[in-house]
């Protein structure tokens, strides 16, 4: 098969090489795939850096990718719920740049008929990971919520999934103007451009000083200070990324004041025990409105996957709303 391996880390998008390898074995718990779609995910350029590798043992062959869709050739042995000809999309701790993937059956789900293999493709990670991270953060319909980043793939699925889990109000941030009109398309109530506005006086303002009850921040950071300021009292905030860095400083004495939680998560190293669970209560919860379209799978390009690299260099700009997506 062809895939998209990673010889060696590097900074540039060019150190991503497609190449003819050999076709992955699946195991007795396995479904071995034809992969149709692999999106694009932050992870994906932080492992292309060196700096977020790929969990266990390291393989022979590196391919990047944490989510795909494709159609089943065969099944394991000791697998449940799947046949050769099924379209599923599933979770992966590395793989999904290439034109087939093993997956343990407990990490992948049928694929709606209303999506395409593109949008199949681009929802396990982030939908998967927007709604645990939301879980964990113990939203509860009535809420208000502030989601950072809403151009980005889990900031898109966490303005819907807030939604759909019944928030009140969903404020969001973004560097422009026209990312916040997009997301307010797809149901963001506030919009703040961060680039113009200081976020945490924006929710002081729209909340009548209260604050929100959650936060979903992909930022880390210089962010902390004003999440913490933006917090309601007995706010919870789950970080799921740290783009604006890993080290900050920050005034407890707000943490203690308010009585607030800080949660930090991660997906891909969990257990399997852990995953299967965070895929299933997704499958429960939010993929029968994804079914019957009231949350929207967002794409904002495709490229071929022998093109990878450009898709790096694409997503490094931070010019999409939605997903990157690599086609087979």
């Amino acid at each position: 098969m062809h895939a998209i391996v990673l010889p060696k880390p590097g900074p540039e998008p060019e150190a991503l090489q497609y190449r003819e390898i050999p076709d992955p074995v699946a195991g007795p718990e396995e479904l071995l795939v034809r992969v149709r779609a692999a999106a694009l995910n932050r992870a994906d350029l932080m492992q292309r850096r060196g700096g977020y590798p790929q969990p266990g043992p390291k393989p022979e062959h590196e391919i990047l990718g944490l989510e795909f869709a494709g159609e089943v050739i065969a099944v394991g042995a000791a697998t449940e719920g799947f046949a050769p000809g099924d379209r599923v999309m599933g979770l992966l701790a590395g793989g999904g740049y290439a034109e087939k993937v093993a997956i343990h059956h407990r990490l992948a789900m049928h694929v709606p008929a209303n999506l395409s293999w593109v949008e199949a493709g681009a929802t396990p990670e982030v939908y998967i990971t927007a709604h645990d991270a939301l879980v964990q953060g113990g939203l509860v319909a009535g809420e208000r919520v502030l989601v950072h980043a809403v151009g980005s793939g889990v900031g898109v699925a966490a303005i819907q999934v807030a939604k759909v889990m019944g928030a009140s109000l969903v404020i969001g941030t973004a560097g422009s103007d026209e990312k916040l009109a997009r997301a307010a398309e797809i149901g963001l109530d506030i919009g703040v451009n961060y680039r113009e506005s200081d976020f945490a006086a924006a929710v002081a303002t729209e909340t009548g000083g209260r604050g929100v009850d959650v936060i979903l921040d992909v930022v880390g950071g210089e962010y902390l200070e004003r999440n913490l300021k933006a917090l309601a009292p007995k706010g919870r905030m789950t970080f799921v990324g740290l783009m604006g860095g890993a080290v900050t400083q920050v005034n407890l004495g707000l943490i203690l004041a308010k009585r607030l939680q800080l949660r930090g998560t991660v997906l891909r190293a969990r257990p399997l025990e852990e995953k299967a669970y965070a895929v299933r209560a997704f499958e429960k919860s939010v993929l029968p409105h994804i079914a019957s379209g009231r949350v929207k799978v967002v794409v904002d390009s495709v490229f071929p996957l022998a093109r990878a690299a450009d898709a790096h260099r694409h997503l490094e700009a931070n010019a999409n709303f939605g997903k990157v997506v690599l086609e087979c």
